[in-house]
């Protein structure tokens, strides 16, 4: 029994060391800039059109399967 617990226990370091740190970083963001909620001015960055248009395409990329190589071309020279 305690030898799968070790298991266990040994690979969550990396995790248990990381964890919180998002929350701690917001919260370090909010006191730093407490009225950032009420800023209106836009970031300026990607226009809508081409966000969605880099986005249909990710989502696209993603979905399509990897082509699998045919098993008659293997060990075959391209160059003849």
């Amino acid at each position: 029994m305690s030898a799968c617990v070790s298991g266990v226990t040994s690979t969550t370091p990396q995790w248990d060391a990381r964890f919180g740190a998002d929350v701690r970083i917001a919260l370090a963001r909010q006191i730093i800039d407490p009225d950032a909620g009420r800023n209106t001015d836009p970031v300026a960055g990607m226009d809508g059109r081409a966000a969605r248009s880099a986005f249909e395409r990710y989502q696209k990329a993603s979905s399509e399967p990897a082509p699998q190589p045919s098993s008659f071309t293997i060990g075959v020279s391209g160059s003849k």
